[in-house]
């Protein structure tokens, strides 16, 4: 499971206080049981912001992969681009002539 991110906390934790101070207000409630179950409710509503709260994207080379780890529509040009780039510097740094790459054996 990932990590929760700083504005999962941040609202997570925002809802929890704010919701509990609200709820009890609102309640008026006196009683230990009433703290304590308006207290797991504001906890249970906290934990549901936080994990509703949108993941940022990822951003690179491997953050356009589908589940099945193929890269889709534009993520699929730039990849090859990026491939016939490598493939071409390859040969520019190469000094070596296209006989030493593939040897000839009798």
């Amino acid at each position: 499971m990932p990590r929760p991110t700083a504005a999962q906390l941040a609202y997570g934790s925002a809802t929890v206080i704010v919701s509990t101070i609200a709820m009890l207000l609102l309640s008026q409630t006196s009683t230990g049981l009433g703290v304590a179950v308006i207290s797991a409710a504001a906890l249970a509503l906290g934990l549901l912001v936080a994990l509703t709260v949108p993941a940022p994207r990822r951003r690179g080379r491997h953050a356009a992969r589908t589940a099945a780890g193929a890269p889709t529509g534009s993520a699929a040009a730039a990849s090859a681009a990026s491939a016939a780039e490598t493939a071409q510097d390859a040969r520019v740094a190469d000094p070596r002539p296209a006989s030493a790459e593939h040897p000839v054996h009798h």
